[in-house]
């Protein structure tokens, strides 16, 4: 599976303003703002780390993630009451999925936290100094969408078959050019 781009980044961004500004816009009047806020960040928070659990190649875990996630995310509904505080649980669910889906190694997973604080910094920035909840989300999202730049401790970047190991074809011509050799070796004997 071919793994996330900046440039899909960059349309998850656009969707994720898309659909946050239209939520921002009309559920305040049915919920009222905080409730409003909180069912945003949820929604998103949900929706992003699916994406990332979509694109990942994976494939165990997934359920005890968002089994995870809906442990965590259920009760900070009700029991945190500070919006930044909720924000930021969800956000280091985000990171957490990130890490353990993306990035490979600690070192990498580190980097990926640091520019998670940088998406929330900016993205909060964006929002007070526009009033614009389209403005925050973009620009929160659109820092999130680096995270495919974010190179491991051998100097390549998530984005690439880090870890991944040779692939099948590649070994099987490495394994076919080995027996020849030896085969030749073998059929000359020393003088």
């Amino acid at each position: 599976m071919k793994r996330p781009s900046f440039s899909e980044g960059v349309i998850v961004a656009l969707v994720a303003a898309l659909i946050g500004s239209m939520v921002y816009t009309v559920l305040p009047g049915l919920l009222g703002p905080a409730w409003t806020i909180r069912a945003l960040v949820a929604g998103l928070g949900l929706g992003y780390i699916l994406y990332l659990l979509r694109r990942s190649p994976e494939r165990t875990g997934r359920f005890v993630t968002l089994t995870g996630w809906l442990l965590l995310a259920g009760p900070s509904w009700f029991l945190i009451v500070d919006p930044l505080l909720y924000l930021t649980v969800h956000l280091a669910l985000v990171w957490l999925v990130r890490a353990l889906y993306h990035q490979p190694g600690p070192l990498a997973a580190l980097m990926d936290l640091a520019l998670n604080l940088t998406a929330l910094m900016a993205g909060l920035w964006a929002f007070v100094h526009s009033e614009s909840a389209f403005l925050g989300i973009w620009t929160f999202f659109l820092v999130q969408a680096l995270f495919v730049a974010v190179p491991s401790a051998d100097g390549r970047r998530a984005g690439s078959d880090a870890g991944t190991g040779p692939q099948p074809d590649q070994f099987q011509t490495a394994y076919r050019s080995a027996e020849a050799a030896l085969r030749k070796l073998s059929s000359h004997p020393l003088k």
